[in-house]
């Protein structure tokens, strides 16, 4: 029985990595930064009146990233903005290994280009650590959503998180998967 292997997957283990060795002048080969999760949130404000909206997000969270999501709840009521504590409002999916490969895949290859008025990512978006972060205004950008079955838009937050040191470090990796940055 043969084990799946993402094509990024295999790009990174045999160009990509060797790639970023030279570039960035290590010895080591465990030196070199890799891809470790990638985290899709979405928060559902508008669950504290409607609660159907957080089983769509749930349900699109799902499809989009082929993983169950966890609810993610509220930590304290806070009453000027009607949230009780316990509350559902929002879903979150870590995704890893060839999961992740194939989402990281998906989202270069098809989502950012299916963006409307898409100039590239910005290249400023890493937290100095050198993980990135993007933030996606609606969930039709994916081919998987249906465009007739969704109630309503939601946004969605996504973490890139590398082994990186470094914001160059992380740049240099995301970039030789194709990650398209604003010139």
């Amino acid at each position: 029985m043969s084990k799946y292997v993402s094509r990024y997957h295999k790009l990174f283990d045999e160009v990509i990595r060797e790639n970023l060795m030279k570039k960035l002048e290590l010895k080591n080969i465990m030196e070199c930064p890799s891809m470790e999760k990638i985290i899709v949130n979405m928060g559902v404000g508008e669950a504290t009146q409607n609660t159907k909206l957080m089983d769509a997000a749930m349900k699109d969270l799902a499809i989009i990233t082929g993983q169950k999501p966890l609810e993610r709840k509220a930590k304290k009521s806070e009453a000027g903005f009607k949230l009780r504590e316990n509350q559902a409002i929002g879903a979150k999916v870590t995704l890893r290994k060839e999961r992740m490969y194939d989402f990281l895949d998906r989202l270069v290859n098809v989502v950012l280009p299916r963006v409307r008025d898409f100039e590239g990512v910005s290249a400023k978006a890493f937290d100095g650590r050198g993980n990135y972060s993007i933030g996606l205004r609606d969930q039709l950008v994916f081919p998987e959503i249906d465009f007739d079955k969704v109630d309503k838009l939601q946004g969605m937050s996504i973490t890139l998180v590398s082994s990186a040191k470094t914001d160059e470090e992380g740049r240099a990796l995301l970039k030789a998967f194709g990650m398209p940055f604003k010139k």
